[in-house]
């Protein structure tokens, strides 16, 4: 159902305008040739009710929190109504899935809305969990409370801890009851459903453009390869050979950068698919993700990757580097020209290799004077992973340190270890901390507690943090949603009437489904 509504936007639709659609109209499950998308209504919803909106996405798509609180957003932000003079469309793209290449994929359980300029921004706004699409091959296409509140929250969150992300506009609940096994192992139940409108300038992935190479539809690749550039990287000049080459370095820079954010505060995408990789660099797709809590760099929060931990913490790099040659392989056909692609990405590991180094120093506090300091580095990230210490804490609560009185940091090692036997490792934590205070004098920067705790974030979004927030939405309360909004606003703050969340994981969450692994189910 079209609705007239008073809530004005300033619609500027791009993608479905200028790339080929999905002959067929039809809302059943397809293989989609010789299309970018296909035209798709979201599914009504029995009972719609807005749990939660973002103030700030309100504002960047030019929403008034007087309109967000009418009927007519529910209704179009929950599926129920079409925004007038829109054509919701999901669309196709297909990807590698644990490293093997699964065809086509596609927006399985999300439609876009349409897209909007506001303020001389480019958003897409679409709905995740609103029904079935051409895409969902044997899933229903709707999505749960417990994932929805998780992506909602974590977007918004890694947003403010200025890691590239897709961002969130608000959480329903749609009424109506999911059927999930959420462990995989035979015991489905009926769970909340829920939609989480999301925004982003676009949800192109590397998997857009992997479908239209996979099935040799160059014409329709070229098409969709000229309207990022003249959309999303107009600076690199009209599309030729020469702009193909210089938008593979642009998205070869953007996904190590995205990358070298997630190592920084300690984030764990969980599912690094190509179909889950924004041409933008952005962190999209919050499936089971997780964040560190005992530095373990083979830790993954995916319970599909359990056995072979492909996506594990200290994978990523390699897996975004991976990722790249297949989206360099996917454009080929418009270049033609291998030397220059492998350099690109040859040098875009070597800078990233920089940047990871240069992160791993700006969290120490220490100058980008690399003299001797990748030794100090990894001995360091190998007495976090043997000491099980928790990363957050640790680097935050580093900028006290001060190296007149290290007694006085050393002696709180152990409450920030999970290690049971933590005393082994006093002798090897000593002799590390003799060696960062010859740096520290070296440096002597009077600016280094500031500059640290603008990197080393005091509160993230822990995967407890979130459950409690679940446990407390599943018996109607919306509290603690709030709450941890409102908190991940503003990471790198102080906050200390917020200190209860700056604390270990609590013993728990360490095996309580939704605190440690996750599956993909949602």
């Amino acid at each position: 159902m079209e609705l007239k509504t008073t809530m004005k936007l300033n619609l500027n639709d791009t993608f479905a305008k200028n790339l080929p659609a999905d002959q067929v109209h039809l809302n059943f499950v397809r293989q989609a040739e010789n299309a970018c998308f296909s035209y798709v209504e979201p599914a009504e919803t029995t009972e719609p009710s807005v749990i939660h909106t973002s103030d700030e996405m309100l504002h960047a798509l030019g929403i008034s929190k007087k309109d967000a609180e009418r009927e007519e957003f529910r209704d179009v932000f929950s599926g129920n109504t079409i925004y007038s003079n829109t054509k919701p469309f999901a669309m196709c793209y297909g990807g590698h899935q644990f490293g093997n290449w699964a065809g086509q994929l596609g927006d399985g359980r999300a439609i876009n809305l349409f897209e909007l300029n506001h303020h001389k921004k480019q958003w897409a706004v679409q709905l995740k969990g609103s029904g079935l699409t051409p895409y969902s091959r044997t899933a229903d296409g709707l999505a749960v409370l417990r994932s929805s509140i998780r992506e909602y929250l974590c977007s918004e969150a890694m947003h403010h801890l200025n890691v590239p992300t897709t961002r969130a506009l608000s959480l329903s609940l749609t009424g109506d009851k999911v059927l999930r096994d959420i462990l995989y192992n035979g015991n489905p139940a009926y769970e909340k459903g829920a939609i989480v409108a999301r925004v982003a300038p676009t949800f192109i992935r590397f998997g857009s453009f992997q479908i239209l190479a996979a099935r040799k539809e160059v014409k329709n690749l070229k098409k969709l390869t000229d309207y990022t550039i003249e959309n999303f990287f107009p600076h690199l000049g009209k599309p030729s050979k020469e702009s193909y080459l210089k938008l593979l370095k642009e998205v070869v820079a953007k996904s190590f950068e995205m990358v070298v954010h997630w190592e920084r505060v300690g984030f764990v995408h969980g599912v690094m698919n190509t179909d889950n990789m924004s041409i933008l660099g952005l962190t999209i797709d919050y499936g089971p993700y997780g964040w560190l809590e005992d530095y373990d760099p083979n830790w993954t929060p995916n319970t599909t990757d359990a056995g072979q931990k492909r996506y594990k913490f200290g994978n990523q790099a390699e897996i975004v580097f991976w990722n790249l040659y297949q989206l360099a392989n996917a454009i080929y056909p418009l270049i033609d020209d291998v030397k220059p692609m492998e350099e690109i990405l040859l040098d875009g590991k070597e800078t990233y290799e920089r940047k990871h180094l240069g992160m791993m120093l700006r969290k120490l506090g220490l100058s980008t004077n690399t003299k001797n300091r990748k030794d100090l580095i990894a001995e360091l990230k190998g007495l976090l992973h043997k000491s099980e210490m928790d990363m957050t804490l640790f680097f935050r609560n580093l900028s006290t340190y001060k190296s007149s009185s290290p007694s006085t940091f050393l002696i709180t090692l152990p409450d920030m270890s999970y290690a049971e036997n933590f005393s082994v490792f006093d002798t090897s934590w000593q002799e590390w901390f003799v060696k960062y205070d010859q740096f520290l004098v070296e440096d002597n920067n009077v600016h280094r507690v500031k500059e640290m705790n603008s990197v080393n974030p005091k509160y993230v979004l822990r995967n407890y943090m979130a459950q409690l927030a679940i446990d407390d939405a599943d018996n109607g309360n919306y509290e603690l949603i709030d709450e941890l909004y409102s908190l991940l606003q503003k990471p790198y703050d102080e906050q200390p009437e917020m200190d209860k969340w700056f604390v270990k994981r609590p013993d728990w969450a360490k095996h309580k489904v939704g605190c440690s692994q996750l599956s993909c189910s949602s």
